[in-house]
């Protein structure tokens, strides 16, 4: 095969991955229980950056202008997977990091449906109630406000749970109001020194999915916290991946905004 021959073949590979990157795109965004919507999206965009790779690669024939372009397309490409890089090896990092002795834990809210735990959210509690009998004497919030199509707070989701799974109730601590990672870390922090603690001075264990703790950690920082993480998995690998791959993106969200 000669070069035009083979430059040909690999324009027409790439045209056909990218449709196939439609295909499972959409496939994710419609089928939204399967949990793979973000996934969807990256699908459709990969599928975006594969077309135009072929469209430049035809316009860059000329020399000139376009061969300029596709130089600089595939420079930022190239950019953009070293970025990506370095933010997923921060979240890999935090999600498996030591965890330190702490004097108070935090257990970040996820989706209710109706009155049960998420998956999501379950994974976190089962993290919490081992954690819960591992450190007797350690204080627990339980933050997460009431979010759409859930019955209850998510805080209170979470106090049924671990009541349910052996977990003293004066132990834990509700908090409500949050929607958000930051207002968890905000409102904690709040609810904390009203009973007394010295959030400068203590450490607070933060209890979540892995792939949640770079994101999280960063948050509960600036609003003065001293943190460790507690960092569990979601039982099935591909919500796993799809959730550590989406964490690497909001970094970049928490970093700038």
């Amino acid at each position: 095969m000669n070069y035009c021959g083979y430059r040909k073949y690999m324009g027409k590979t790439r045209l056909i991955l990218a449709a196939l990157f439609v295909l499972v795109g959409i496939l994710f965004i419609v089928f939204r229980s399967c949990g793979m919507r973000f996934s969807g999206f990256l699908c459709l965009g990969v599928a975006l950056l594969l077309a135009l790779s072929v469209l430049l690669g035809r316009l860059s024939r000329s020399g000139g202008f376009w061969c300029g372009v596709k130089c600089a397309f595939y420079a930022c490409i190239v950019i953009g997977v070293a970025c990506f890089g370095v933010l997923e090896f921060q979240v890999l990092r935090a999600g498996h990091s030591e965890t330190k002795q702490a004097d108070a834990a935090i257990v970040l809210g996820a989706g209710v449906n109706g009155t049960r735990p998420s998956l999501t959210l379950k994974s976190r509690l089962d993290a919490a109630a081992e954690y819960a009998a591992e450190n007797p004497d350690v204080p627990i919030i339980l933050s997460g406000g009431q979010g759409y199509g859930e019955e209850i707070t998510e805080a209170e989701c979470m106090r049924r749970y671990l009541t349910e799974h052996g977990v003293a109730e004066d132990r834990l601590l509700l908090e409500e109001a949050s929607t958000n990672t930051a207002e968890n870390f905000s409102f904690s922090k709040a609810l904390l020194e009203q009973h007394g603690y010295d959030t400068a001075e203590i450490t607070v264990a933060v209890i979540s999915n892995d792939f949640h703790l770079c994101r999280a950690e960063i948050l509960a920082r600036r609003e003065g916290l001293q943190v460790t993480g507690v960092g569990t998995p979601i039982p099935w690998l591909h919500l796993e991946v799809n959730y550590t791959i989406r964490e690497a993106f909001a970094l970049v969200k928490t970093y700038f905004l």
